[in-house]
């Protein structure tokens, strides 16, 4: 078997009927290009509005910077296959996606968490929620969550850049995900999924349980709230970032709670392309539909450029 530590890979992308490229290029360059309008406008209503400086916006700004830059890793490479129907990928560009893929979906992890978190805080201790969530600690929990998975996307891309790859290798999927990198391999990988497995019990199951558990608490304090009106008010609060919740790890799990496999099936493609680029576009379209305060800034803005016209 000749194998090499340094290969070139092969992306085979969407679909291998070239008939389905044209079409499949102009459906995934226009969600990205949404994916870029919607989260780049979140950002800017949430930096130019000073009624928007709030722990709860500043988290939202940090995950919309995060969607932008994780459509931004893996549509513009699956746009090149689609265009010109080559997939090729030299080895240290698909280190180099991994580890920025890596990077941003553990963040979405984090960061949801932390949002889950704040609104803890606001609705179960609204009196201590000025204490709890002060702009120094939002700093803290943002740039600690940065730290934590830079460096353990660091070591994990580290640790497969030393494996070693049948040269020419085609690989199942549009982008460098690490499953298929596995498969691949004509190395020894155990090391590579104990940090794999240790990774999914810190940032997706203890995530997701620190979400639940948060939620747990709120859904208990809205209960005892007298008033209808009042669960409303407290609830409306946590609709959107609910919706988002659901649709991430709806689509994670799909995407990655199955056996490993030889190849990959259309429907696990599918639910790639969900986690990957739907989910990033919807989030920010998910918190200005179903927010009045961010509406409005939008529309002052829009007003604002009108006016300057």
């Amino acid at each position: 078997m000749n194998c090499s530590q340094a290969p070139d890979f092969i992306l085979l992308g969407l679909s291998r009927d070239p008939e389905k490229w044209q079409l499949l290029f102009s459906i995934f360059l226009a969600l990205y290009l949404l994916g870029l309008s919607g989260n780049l406008l979140l950002l800017l209503a949430i930096g130019a509005d000073v009624h928007l400086h709030t722990p709860m916006y500043f988290f939202l700004s940090q995950l919309s910077l995060v969607d932008l830059c994780s459509i931004t890793t893996t549509a513009p490479k699956m746009l090149e296959t689609l265009w010109t129907g080559d997939g090729s990928i030299s080895f240290s560009g698909c280190l180099t996606q991994f580890y920025f893929f890596a990077v941003f979906a553990d963040m979405d992890n984090l960061l949801l968490a932390v949002m889950a978190i704040d609104r803890y805080a606001a609705i179960c201790q609204p009196l201590l929620y000025p204490l709890l969530m002060t702009p120094c600690r939002c700093g803290v929990l943002v740039s600690g969550s940065w730290g934590v998975t830079n460096c353990l996307s660091l070591t994990h891309t580290l640790l497969l850049s030393q494996l070693y790859f049948q040269t020419n290798q085609e690989i199942p999927h549009f982008f460098c995900d690490l499953g298929p990198l596995l498969l691949l391999s004509c190395s020894d990988t155990h090391l590579n999924e104990i940090l794999m497995i240790v990774l999914v019990v810190i940032f997706t199951i203890g995530a997701l349980l620190c979400i639940v558990s948060s939620y747990g608490c709120i859904f208990y304090a809205v209960a005892r709230i007298p008033s209808a009106q009042g669960k409303r008010k407290a609830l409306s609060t946590c609709s959107s970032h609910l919706s988002v919740v659901l649709l991430f790890y709806s689509t994670v799990f799909a995407a990655y709670l199955k056996p490993r496999s030889s190849s990959h099936s259309s429907g696990e493609v599918v639910a790639a392309v969900m986690y990957t680029l739907v989910t990033p576009t919807l989030n920010p379209f998910i918190y200005s539909l179903r927010n009045r305060d961010v509406k409005s800034s939008l529309r002052r803005i829009l007003n604002m450029e009108k006016s300057h016209k």
